[in-house]
């Protein structure tokens, strides 16, 4: 398990002495622990999760956020059946999930046990999104919020992907590409619709699975693919403060 340390409080010179200043809030423990999950064919190590991390926890205040890695020989079954997903080619078995989401407890437990009164954010990116709405529907933590990065409502098991939605008794947010071919938009916002707790979607237009943005498009739009991150990572950001009561 990895983790990023605390944001230090900024300092500042008054008569020859240093003093420090809070951090925009001031109320330390209002700071939110973030446990972020890997998608299928990649780790908590690869450019996109620590470009992720990075940005959500300065966006966030957080206390920590703290990456993982799946079991290998786990994840494997959700690696296949997201390539297949992708090729349009046969579907296997469903995953046994559950698998997944004991190991992911897990680690939730153990980041939590470590900051104990922080406010408990759960964050995935596509596979480790799912998993993250299942771990947070079983109960056994007290959670705040759940971040989707893409999450693959489309499957060879999309009833099961669906009905994990409607379960869940967290709020929670999607960020979703335009182009996702494992979401589609008006699936997923149909699905919100019918969801008991708060819910929001976040549209990265031309966004891929991944929300990767071809440059046919941004210069179409004049805009670059760091500038619609920025804007997912504020939307998240409003999002989990009203969440936490602080807007």
């Amino acid at each position: 398990m990895t983790s990023s340390p605390p944001s230090e409080s900024k300092r500042r010179r008054k008569d020859d002495q240093i003093e420090d200043i809070p951090n925009e809030s001031s109320h330390p423990q209002k700071y939110p622990l973030v446990v972020f999950a890997h998608g299928a064919g990649a780790n908590s190590s690869s450019e996109w999760m620590k470009r992720w991390k990075d940005m959500m926890g300065k966006a966030l205040l957080a206390v920590d956020v703290v990456t993982f890695d799946y079991p290998c020989n786990i994840a494997e079954i959700y690696v296949n059946e997201h390539l297949a997903d992708l090729s349009g080619g046969k579907k296997g078995a469903p995953p046994k999930a559950e698998k997944l989401v004991d190991y992911h407890l897990g680690i939730v437990k153990e980041a939590a046990a470590k900051y104990p009164g922080h406010p408990l954010i759960l964050a995935g990116k596509s596979m480790g999104s799912r998993v993250s709405c299942m771990v947070a529907a079983k109960g056994d933590i007290n959670i705040s919020a759940v971040i989707c990065l893409g999450y693959p409502l489309k499957g060879s098991n999309a009833s099961k992907r669906e009905e994990t939605l409607l379960q869940l008794p967290v709020p929670a947010i999607f960020v979703q590409g335009s182009k996702d071919a494992l979401c589609s938009l008006d699936k997923l916002t149909a699905v919100c619709s019918k969801m008991e707790t708060v819910s929001e979607v976040h549209v990265v237009e031309g966004g891929d699975h991944s929300f990767k943005i071809g440059k046919k498009h941004l210069n179409l739009i004049g805009s670059t693919q760091e500038a619609a991150e920025e804007e997912a990572v504020k939307s998240i950001t409003k999002f989990v403060r009203k969440v936490l009561g602080e807007l």
